[in-house]
């Protein structure tokens, strides 16, 4: 069950008895790190906004941000790395059907999903032939499952990233976002209240697999994972399409008083976490609950994470209301029980299974602060020296990096996703550096993405924090979108390893204060710890979920050029301290070189703030043809990108002052990319004003058929064959 004998000894102490089998396993899920957060609570203070929650009202299932005309948005980020990593399809699909029920219970109309997600290497050669296949048969699966349960519950997958190393091998990282718009009058909640009141079971039958799915997210994976694959719950995406729908329409009748996602733990968890916030109890009579067996004990019942369920409170009298809707759309609506005072009491078979304070549950679970300890390789990496390396021939350097499976098209990835269900989607996966929807009944848009890097955190944990913010930041400003919220969603391996905790404990506190200084509120997260196996830890990969909001959805920014020709200026921070020529901690170090190490370049986060303040502006000129952002591979990789998109050649003089890999390849925050069709004034001013550097370096022709970069040049055909055919021949061999 996940708990040590301390924790039993508390519970022993809080009940002043010994629990009985049921009342045990509602406190083993719900004191599980997945859902009591025992690691991670002190340290998630660090975020403005959760101190707030966890000081008031509590947190609810997503925060929201007002856009303006009535409109808000909530996002959230949810991971589902276990269940993906015994068995990938079904895992991968439900962690994008958890995450927007999470969405659907805040009134919200889910508009947009992306995913962040982390596989071992999948080239030949790079690990032992046995886990290479593991890998693909990973990437390929997980990518199949978030794309049949997207496409078929018909919200968009229109964003997100795909990273390979090493290190997630045995342990792959499998994170869901979903965005959802609402109207602010219409925001509900999940605090039961008022005493006798219905309590309704919604949605579909529950069933024995993914018991104990939260406590097996809570712990390290091992030989014995195979063993745990009935934790991992099915989807069933046209029964959540189902369910989005009855939802909305049944919330509109106002019979609603709130309503919760049954997720981690099932029935424990929006039972217990419903009754805690509203300070109230409630009588559950589990033989009402629809199963697909009838042979489920409580302790099944209350522990099973069978998908696509909701648990609602009517007001009494209306609960018919609620019924029938979701019984027209050919889903289960029984009424389980009522809002009571004092305990929530569940029975089955008319024996008493759990009677427990709600509160005994959420607010009394342990926290520990372990010790945080500097591992010897972050010294090692701060002391690396680039002059030890020998210059990169830069022709065959660039089109390596276009190889990297990092760094190539994910072509592959997103063909097979649905990017424009709904019809709000501007730009779509590979046309910007963050993905825009136009949502109907406001002409303002948003920008959505989400960025992290794993490698950067690892070597420079707070400095790595920064960046994943300043760089989401940065990706949702090149599209003409002004940052105004973050979703995060934190991956780490076993906490009560000093070097571990020392990389959690650091990393949040740099995305906290890079989001203080950005004016960027963490308003909704996930914690997912213990993601290591016999093969070891995970990279520490926090995720940044950024939201940027556009005034004007029809000025949205790609980083295609659409004229005949323009010119190019690169814009800059101008205060950054370069560190180890930009080369550390970089792809093009870990890729030409077979290098990992070095520290990554910090980032002047309030610099970063005034360039996202620039771009914003020049976007909304309607003067900028394209913008990007250089970050994973630097100068080269932008502009080949930039090349590629728009199908144009570019030539480029970029003046230097340091080695020629550090200036192509070199990953200094800060940087963008930018086009118009000739010089704007205003613009160039406006960048002086913000304190940015302005330079012109180069232009673009789609007459012309080559990159080129001071002295060396590439055709297009070299590019694109390196950029677009990595990935696909790949899992084609």
């Amino acid at each position: 069950m996940g708990l040590n004998d301390f924790e039993y000894g508390r519970i022993l102490e809080l009940l002043g008895r010994e629990p009985t089998l049921t009342e045990l396993g509602m406190f083993a899920v719900m004191w599980s790190e997945h859902c009591g957060y025992k690691y991670s609570r002190p340290v998630l203070a660090y975020f403005k906004k959760y101190k707030e929650a966890m000081e008031g009202e509590g947190l609810e299932n997503a925060g929201i941000v007002d856009i303006g005309d009535g409109l808000g948005i909530t996002m959230k980020i949810e991971s589902h790395n276990h269940p993906s990593a015994v068995e990938p399809h079904q895992g991968a699909a439900t962690g994008v059907g958890g995450i927007i029920r999470d969405i659907l219970t805040m009134g919200a109309r889910p508009i947009a999903s992306l995913n962040s997600l982390r596989f071992g290497p999948i080239r030949d050669g790079e690990e032992d032939a046995s886990i290479v296949e593991r890998n693909r048969y990973l990437f390929e699966h997980v990518v199949e499952g978030i794309g049949r349960y997207g496409n078929c519950v018909g919200v968009p997958t229109v964003g997100g990233e795909v990273v390979f190393d090493r290190r997630y091998s045995g342990n792959p990282l499998v994170n869901a976002m979903c965005v959802g718009l609402l109207r602010l009058d219409e925001v509900t909640t999940a605090a039961a209240a008022g005493v006798g009141n219905p309590v309704i079971y919604l949605g579909s039958a529950t069933g024995k697999d993914g018991i104990h799915g939260a406590t097996f997210a809570s712990d390290a994976l091992g030989e014995d994972s195979e063993e745990k694959r009935p934790n991992v719950q099915i989807g069933d995406p046209f029964a959540e399409k189902l369910l989005i729908e009855a939802t909305l329409e049944a919330l509109k009748t106002g019979a609603i008083v709130a309503i919760q996602d049954m997720g981690a733990a099932g029935l424990t968890c929006s039972t217990i976490e419903m009754a805690s916030k509203g300070g109230v109890g409630m009588k559950v009579n589990l033989d009402h609950v629809p199963m697909r067996e009838n042979d489920m004990t409580g302790y099944e019942l209350m522990l099973s994470e069978s998908q696509e369920r909701m648990l609602a409170v009517a007001a009494n009298g209306r609960e018919h209301e609620v019924i029938d809707i979701f019984r027209k759309w050919g889903l289960k609506a029984e009424v389980i029980g009522h809002v009571s005072e004092g305990n929530t009491e569940v029975t089955r078979h008319g024996v008493v299974e759990a009677s427990v304070p709600a509160a005994l549950l959420t607010d009394h679970c342990p926290t520990y602060t372990p010790e945080a300890v500097v591992p010897d390789y972050y010294r090692s990496a701060v002391a690396f020296d680039i002059s030890t390396l020998p210059v990169a021939e830069p022709h065959g350097a660039l089109l390596k990096l276009l190889s990297s499976p990092n760094i190539a098209s994910k072509r592959w990835v997103f063909r097979q996703y649905d990017q424009q269900v709904q019809t709000q989607t501007v730009i779509l996966p590979g046309g910007g550096d963050a993905a825009v929807l136009a949502p109907r009944g406001t002409t303002k848009g948003i920008s959505v993405c989400v960025d992290g890097n794993g490698r950067q955190v690892y070597f420079d944990p707070y400095v790595g924090g920064q960046l994943a913010v300043c760089e989401a930041a940065r990706n949702v400003a090149c599209t003409g979108a002004r940052p105004v919220a973050v979703t995060d969603g934190l991956n780490y391996g076993n906490p009560q390893r000093p070097h571990v905790y020392w990389q959690f404990r650091e990393s949040v506190k740099g995305i906290a204060d890079a989001c203080e200084t950005m004016g960027t509120p963490v308003i909704s997260g996930n914690v997912s710890f213990y993601n290591e196996s016999e093969l070891g830890e995970v990279l520490p990969t926090p995720l940044v979920g950024m939201l940027g909001v556009l005034d004007d959805s029809s000025k949205a920014v790609g980083i295609a050029p659409t004229s005949e020709s323009g010119s190019i200026f690169l814009v800059s921070v101008m205060s950054v301290e370069v560190r180890q020529g930009g080369l550390g901690a970089t792809e093009f170090l870990h890729e030409v070189h077979g290098i990992d190490n070095g520290v990554p370049t910090a980032p002047d986060v309030e610099g970063e703030r005034r360039l996202c303040d620039f771009l914003v502006l020049a976007a909304s000129s309607g003067n900028l043809e394209f913008a990007h952002d250089l970050s994973d591979g630097g100068l080269a990789v932008a502009a080949a990108e930039v090349a590629l998109a728009g199908e144009c050649g570019l030539n480029l003089q970029v003046s230097h002052q340091v080695r020629q890999d550090s200036l192509l390849f070199g990953e200094v925050p800060g940087r963008v990319l930018i086009g118009m069709t000739e010089e704007d004034s205003g613009i160039r001013e406006s960048a002086e004003r913000h304190g940015l550097t302005f330079e012109a370096i180069g232009t673009w022709s789609r007459r012309a058929s080559t990159l080129t970069i001071n002295e060396t040049s590439w055709t297009l055909d070299h590019l694109r064959s390196a950029y677009e055919n990595s990935i696909p021949s790949i899992m084609a061999g």
